[in-house]
Order: structure tokens, then sequence, then C-alpha cells
């Protein structure tokens, strides 16, 4: 497990996939904001569709590279949450966040976390892959 979690705080983009709105599969960059407890934290705005894609469809995957040939793939159920001191963590480690929402308070930052996760780390250079359930 802490293998994937140090995988995704190296990543500088990884990339979203959900369900969306139409039926058919979204895909965006999203950033890695923090983890704690287990937990792998997010954030998103109620104003996106990938919120709205949430609330219909919990279930997401993402994936993220690494170096030589490696990348993780992970997928997983979102839990919302309204916890002003996540949100407030969440504004400490993002400046692009924190320039965006300004305060832990903001209606418009809605934090969420990962559950029963499943991740997988491979590459194309034949090491066997490790798979992580957390």
């Amino acid at each position: 497990m802490n293998k994937a979690i140090e995988f995704l705080k190296h990543s500088d983009v990884l990339y979203f996939a959900t369900i969306g709105l139409d039926g058919k599969p979204k895909v965006r960059p999203f950033q890695f904001m923090f983890e704690e407890n287990d937990k792998l934290y997010f954030c998103t705005s109620p104003n996106k569709d990938v919120y709205r894609e949430l609330q219909l469809q919990p279930f997401v995957e993402l994936c993220s590279s690494g170096s030589e040939l490696s990348w993780l793939r992970m997928s997983a159920r979102v839990v919302f949450t309204n916890e002003t001191a996540i949100k407030a963590r969440i504004l400490d480690v993002s400046p692009l966040v924190k320039s965006i929402y300004n305060t832990p308070d903001n209606p418009n930052l809605i934090a969420f976390y990962l559950k029963d996760i499943t991740a997988i780390i491979n590459n194309l250079n034949g090491v066997p892959a490790e798979i992580f359930r957390f």
C-alpha cells in the first residue's frame, strides 16, 4: 500500500476516469492531494461535471505513469466529505487549489477520498505487477 501511495505522491498529474452523464467514459487530469489514515484525498467543485458524475456513479479508475516504463492503475469508490480540517489541509498542500477557493469554508470546494481501493503497479520491462488493496 505504501508503495502505491508513494507512486501517487511523485505523480504531478494523474488521469481520473468516471462514467459521464451521457453514460460514456470520461477521463481528465487530476491532482492527488494527500493520504491520511489510508484515505487518498482529492477535491473538485459542485460546478464541474465530474462532481455530478460521481454523485450518480461513485466508482472511478485512475492512472499515472512513473519512471522506467511503470504505471499505477487504481480503482475505487468515491466518498465525499465536508470536513473543514480536510479542506484546510487541501489548501495547505496545493497552492493552485488555494488560489481558486481561498478558504476551506468555500462552498465550491468539495473534498473526497477513495475507499475500497485496488491498486496495481505495473511496467513494460518484465517485472511482475504488484497489487495492493486498502
